[in-house]
């Protein structure tokens, strides 16, 4: 990883890192979202605070940090090298890692955060809007039917690193499937009690 890339991760690292959930549920005088059911700063367990609002615009902050990272990244480095958009370890696909990192592992709490699942949705639309809408579409489609929550995360950053494949964006394909491994190690627990038919749905309290 050259000089650029270092800088472009931690910069994304930086951003990822804000932990939106546990600064507005605590902003809103909600208390501590990881004292409540699973414990992550995400937008599924802030919902569990009853408001749902809040949980909506953490949602939308998570992506919005991860969008935000690959493109400002974009913009500063490959703007003097359009050559950095087709590197498959340069600033781009730093950027996108380390996005997803600093929300999965953040500095300020110790680094124990949330599992990356909407900041990695931003991270994909700002590698590309087709491999974005990939990742929308499975998750939305597998919320929507199983209304469960890790379920379609999981087929989300699955479906992102395929899309990249099918869609023209090789370049792009070797770090999300790097996060999609990160993100399905953080589910482990979850994908534990899916096999044993016991993960909490959407709108559930545990």
């Amino acid at each position: 990883m050259g000089f650029d890339s270092l800088l472009a991760f931690a910069f994304a690292y930086l951003l990822g890192s804000i932990p939106f959930g546990l600064l507005l549920t605590k902003a809103a005088g909600l208390g501590d979202v990881r004292k409540i059911g699973s414990g992550n700063i995400g937008a599924t367990n802030v919902l569990r605070t009853g408001n749902k609002g809040l949980a909506a615009l953490t949602l939308l902050l998570d992506l919005a940090k991860g969008f935000l990272a690959v493109a400002l990244v974009r913009q500063v480095f490959a703007a003097n090298d359009p050559a950095l958009l087709f590197a498959e370890a340069g600033p781009v696909p730093a950027a996108a890692l380390g996005a997803v990192i600093g929300h999965c592992f953040p500095v300020w709490l110790r680094f124990k955060g949330g599992k990356g699942v909407a900041t990695n949705a931003g991270v994909s639309f700002g590698l590309g809007w087709p491999i974005g809408l990939a990742y929308a579409l499975v998750w939305i489609g597998l919320l929507a039917v199983t209304r469960i929550s890790s379920l379609a995360g999981m087929g989300a950053v699955m479906a992102a690193a395929i899309a990249a494949a099918l869609l023209g964006y090789q370049q792009y394909g070797p770090v999300l499937i790097v996060i999609a491994a990160l993100i399905l190690w953080l589910h482990r627990a979850n994908i534990g009690r899916l096999m044993r038919g016991e993960e909490p749905r959407v709108g559930s309290k545990g």
